[in-house]
């Protein structure tokens, strides 16, 4: 029987739809074309992209935006928003508008074209994890900036637009509804319980292992427990810590590790599914906050967004949590 489940946090119902349970053998994935042509982000074409604001190189005296790089940060060359200007933020009657200001950044987190994220050696993807850090820290210090989105979509059918493996950071003036709900909530529970509910979750998981993917001593890595998505995934610090930017190297070596196995072990499920990841994290410049817990969230694209889940804002699961778990947790991988 199909079964309706609430997310703790901000409140928001999923359907189960176990009769409709899949394997992963059961999705039909469409292989990405690989379109081939010219690439900005290659080295080589450095002064195709805007200047770069950060860069990471081996290369001893290497100059800035040339060949040398092993990961290097660029303004979008066609930014959702810019960086110059005010906010100019006005009222028209019972509506509101603001200038379109904020940062757009392209992270290339590989010189090699054909390298994936998912298997990028951990001395590679770990500064995938140190260059979030930077630019939060960076951008935070503009005023006018309230939070920094950083995600990656991966295939055409997760948005990525450019082949060459990269992500995506977008500082806003304001704080998105899906992080607003997420405080709102985690803080109404906390003011109940006196528990963040984050690390409730954290403890609850890994007490039951019926949805725990893997683990090491830092973190967590769970199939939620109203997934949106079928094999969604969380990733979640065992120790409470609301700012990313709080993460130390031994922390993110840890991190490394958990994420590069989560990875292989949906690709050895689902190969090639195209995927969205994004870091939840507190507002910029917020002091700690106990009822609040950075994490990654990552969401393949298996499903469609249709007139039912635009007009109810209910999500349909056709993969039970717990067997999504069994899969990934199950998956032979080197």
């Amino acid at each position: 029987m199909p079964e309706l489940r609430k997310d703790p946090i901000i409140g928001r119902w999923v359907i189960i739809a176990t009769e409709r349970g899949k394997r992963p053998s059961d999705f039909i994935i469409d292989r990405n074309q690989v379109r081939g042509g010219f690439c900005p982000l290659c080295p080589g074409n450095e002064n195709t992209t805007p200047p770069e604001v950060l860069a990471y190189s081996s290369t001893h005296g290497r100059q800035p935006n040339q060949p040398g790089w092993s990961l290097r940060v660029v303004p979008n060359k066609y930014p959702a928003l810019v960086i110059e200007g005010d906010l100019n933020k006005q009222g028209e009657g019972l509506y509101d508008r603001m200038n379109g200001i904020g940062a757009h950044e392209v992270l290339i987190e590989t010189p090699d074209h054909a390298e994936s994220f998912t298997y990028l050696p951990p001395e590679r993807m770990i500064q995938i994890f140190w260059a979030y850090r930077d630019r939060l820290v960076d951008l935070g210090k503009d005023e006018r900036f309230r939070y920094v989105m950083i995600f990656k979509n991966y295939g055409a059918a997760a948005g990525a637009s450019l082949e060459h493996s990269h992500s995506q950071l977008v500082a806003l003036p304001i704080l998105p509804r899906m992080i607003t709900s997420e405080l709102e909530g985690s803080l109404s529970y906390y003011r109940y319980k006196e528990r963040c509910v984050f690390c409730d979750i954290v403890r609850q998981e890994l007490d039951q292992q019926v949805r725990v993917v893997t683990s090491n001593d830092k973190f967590v890595a769970i199939v939620p427990f109203a997934p949106r998505s079928p094999f969604e995934m969380w990733i979640l610090p065992r120790q409470h810590s609301s700012s990313y930017c709080n993460t130390d190297d031994e922390t993110f070596r840890a991190l490394t590790a958990i994420f590069s196995e989560c990875m292989r072990r949906l690709d050895k499920c689902l190969p090639n599914v195209p995927y969205n990841f994004v870091l939840h994290g507190a507002p910029l410049r917020s002091h700690s906050l106990d009822h609040y817990h950075w994490h990654f969230e990552i969401t393949p694209k298996l499903t469609m967004i249709a007139g039912f889940e635009w007009g109810s804002g209910f999500y349909i699961n056709p993969v039970a949590p717990e067997e999504a778990a069994r899969f990934l947790r199950e998956a032979e991988i080197n």
